[in-house]
């Protein structure tokens, strides 16, 4: 007989991969400057066409991919259209959410609501008050 059960597993996760829809890129300020309505996200690290997709560093909460030099005070509406994944260190990928609620760890000073990106991030792609516990949150509602 076949049948599904559940196994619990430890695995050391390493890397969170994003990919969000962004409907309002002027809602960020980059290098100190507000970027004004219709602004079309040019120049935003990790943009790529109209997703942005950061690689975070669980740990420390370095964005992998950041363009060095480069600040940011994002604050993007995503609404619904938050993908993400995440890699261990053996390269097996886990939690695989596809146009979802922005996960919770995404929002490290402040609530987004499940619908905004809101973070800080320094010229070496350091998330500000990035909480790598809040990671497990999408594991223990499970």
């Amino acid at each position: 007989m076949k049948t599904v059960i559940k196994i619990e597993k430890e695995v050391d996760l390493k890397t969170m991969h994003v990919s969000a829809g962004v409907r309002y890129w002027e809602d960020a300020v980059i290098n100190g400057i507000e970027m004004g309505e219709s602004w079309d996200g040019e120049g935003v690290p990790c943009k790529e066409g109209d997703l942005w997709k950061p690689i975070i560093e669980i740990e420390t909460g370095k964005i992998l991919n950041w363009e060095p030099g480069k600040t940011a005070d994002i604050h993007f509406k995503v609404c619904d259209q938050c993908s993400w994944f995440f890699l261990d260190s053996e390269g097996e990928k886990y939690g695989e959410q596809t146009n979802e609620y922005v996960h919770p760890v995404l929002c490290p000073e402040k609530s987004g609501y499940g619908d905004y990106i809101i973070m800080r991030v320094d010229a070496e792609g350091m998330i500000r008050g990035w909480k790598a516990d809040r990671v497990t949150e999408q594991f223990e509602e499970e």
